[in-house]
């Protein structure tokens, strides 16, 4: 986890579910221990992975720390507000937001989009004076950063002016001095690239939903902030604030007199199919200008809003607000000249024998066993077989393959297991079962079983008689055992379980016959051997009961003898 870069993963909460992969443009993204995490050196931080993330393991780096640093030092300090914030910020003026920023310790509050009609008015004038050909917008900085790393033959083509936020800030600190503090906020990721590389002209970029957590912290509510329009700097924008739709940067550049045509791609993925194994040079006949956008849509759609931010009537909403002029012929009174480079990413195209050799670590030996299926991210086999061998990804991710092997094994263990084993569906309709079920049934569901390889189809109640286990299994879930059952001529312990509530069930039957009888037999034996002692017992007690009776009679006699000679002792010794 790299919380330094703009975007990162919260490994713990990672599903390993691949999304993320599936929808990078850039595919900079490597899975270690089954736990995504992003390459920085590949990513332009458009934000797709952090907008699929199922889990929301995804996230963009705060900065609210390092704001309220910023804020707690005091100085003058100005924020600069995207066109977007009416798709995130529904039904809030943009004078209660600014009066909810200067309650947070902003001195002034501005709108990007006076960037952008400073890049829009540079750009009309440059495409007046270029010739022929394709020319690239600057204005969104993930495809800025695309277009240098994995299209670097038409990095040269990028107009060669600021971002509207770069432009905004020197504005600022022209108009303000250059000692102020400027913070952006938005819907963007890619934004925070630009603060981390030009502090000096953009010290922070904060996404909306960081913004609003700080106000909520603050016990900020926006809704109860004054809805008159606060004092904006350098006074409330134009038509830059349709910026944020697709083809919004257009409407404020075409015009009659530069010869252009003017498109809108938006969607890195559609960039790539637009420009990808073209020759730049070999477009020489008509002048096109390329609007770029990372987000489908525009940044309406950027990486932090919701689902409704692009609705019609966002849309409405931002027209009322926007003055239908163009930027042709706007002063542009500070320099926003840039220059952009091939920034192409490293990789080495891995040899055949390197490919078929990771193919075959996940059971592709042929074109047919190259399913494409795409659940592992990537475009087909061999991209994931490439990603592989540069460890940006796990055999595990192949789900043909662990499904290929769960199912060797699951066969290999009910045909092995010591006991009859069957699965059934919602019907009680057989699905698996192995050779040890067969031989409990009867020798005629052996015989069926061994001619055709299995009862799959048979309806269990053909077979069973106890099939009640399984539709009380079937329909609560669950485990029920039972012990000692008569089947046939057998005797068995039954363990029917749940494997999908309502729809699978399967059980393990086990043959106890031979251990009941001997069991059986012991105890008969044991009951012998307990009457033939009772048997002694009472022989014993007979015979001690008549050794008693005589003992008893014998000794009567001799008391008896012996207490007469004493009576006629005691009478002659009186006589005496």
């Amino acid at each position: 986890m790299n919380r330094d870069f703009p975007v990162y993963t919260i490994e713990n909460e990672c599903q390993d579910c691949y999304k993320c992969v599936r929808h990078c443009p850039c595919k900079a993204i490597k899975i270690v221990n089954a736990r995504a995490a992003v390459i920085p050196d590949r990513c332009v931080c458009c934000g797709e992975c952090v907008r699929v993330c199922p889990a929301h393991a995804k996230k963009i780096r705060s900065d609210a720390a390092r704001l309220n640093q910023i804020l707690s030092k005091g100085g003058t300090i100005y924020a600069s507000v995207a066109p977007s914030f009416p798709g995130y910020f529904k039904n809030i003026t943009l004078g209660q937001l600014a009066s909810a920023l200067k309650k947070l310790g902003f001195t002034g509050v501005s709108e990007t989009a006076h960037g952008a009609q400073l890049v829009s008015s540079a750009v009309h004038d440059y495409l007046k004076t270029v010739p022929n050909g394709v020319y690239l917008s600057s204005a969104c900085p993930a495809c800025v950063r695309y277009v240098e790393k994995y299209l670097p033959n038409w990095s040269s083509h990028i107009v060669p002016f600021d971002s509207p936020v770069i432009s905004h800030c020197k504005l600022l600190r022209k108009t303000y001095g250059n000692s102020i503090q400027t913070v952006f906020f938005g819907p963007c990721a890619a934004k925070k690239n630009e603060a981390d590389e030009k502090q000096d002209i953009l010290n922070l970029a904060v996404t909306f939903v960081s913004l609003e957590k700080m106000l909520e912290e603050k016990g900020i509510s926006l809704k109860d902030e004054p809805e008159s329009p606060a004092e904006l700097a350098l006074g409330p924008a134009e038509e830059g604030r349709v910026y944020s739709f697709e083809g919004g940067m257009n409407d404020t550049v075409r015009s009659g007199d530069c010869n252009t045509r003017f498109i809108a791609v938006s969607g890195l993925e559609h960039l790539q199919k637009l420009l990808s194994g073209i020759d730049p040079a070999s477009i020489k006949d008509n002048k096109i200008f390329i609007e770029m956008l990372a987000c489908r849509g525009g940044c309406v759609n950027g990486p932090v809003m919701d689902d409704t931010s692009a609705s019609v009537q966002v849309v409405a909403n931002t027209d009322l607000l926007t003055k239908r002029v163009s930027s042709v012929g706007r002063e542009v009174p500070v320099d926003i000249h840039n220059a952009y480079f091939k920034n192409p990413v490293q990789s080495s195209q891995p040899s055949e024998e390197e490919i078929l050799k990771a193919l075959a670590s996940v059971g592709k030996f042929s074109k047919a066993d190259e399913l494409n299926c795409g659940a592992c991210g990537y475009n087909s086999c061999r991209d994931f077989a490439c990603a592989l061998i540069v460890g940006k990804a796990e055999t595990s991710m192949c789900h043909n393959y662990l499904r290929s092997n769960f199912q060797r094994t699951s066969n290999a263990l009910i045909k092995y297991i010591p006991a009859g084993v069957v699965i059934v569906d919602d019907s009680l309709r057989i699905l698996e079962s192995n050779r040890h079920f067969a031989e409990l049934i009867d020798e005629n569901t052996l015989a069926i079983h061994d001619s055709l390889g299995s009862l799959a189809s048979i309806q269990l109640d053909q077979l069973i008689p106890f099939t009640d286990l399984f539709e009380s299994v079937l329909a609560n879930g669950g485990e029920i055992e039972k012990f000692n059952q008569p089947m046939g001529d057998r005797i068995v312990n039954i363990s029917v379980f749940s494997i999908a509530v309502g729809k699978t069930a399967g059980a393990v039957i086990q043959d106890v016959t031979r251990s009941e009888l001997q069991r059986e037999q012991i105890a008969e034996k044991a009951q012998e051997i307990i009457r033939k002692n009772v048997l002694t017992v009472q022989e014993v007690a007979r015979l001690f009961g008549e050794h008693v009776a005589e003992t008893e009679i014998l000794l009567d006699e001799i008391a008896g003898s012996y207490s007469g000679k004493r009576e006629k002792e005691k009478e002659k010794e009186k006589e005496n």
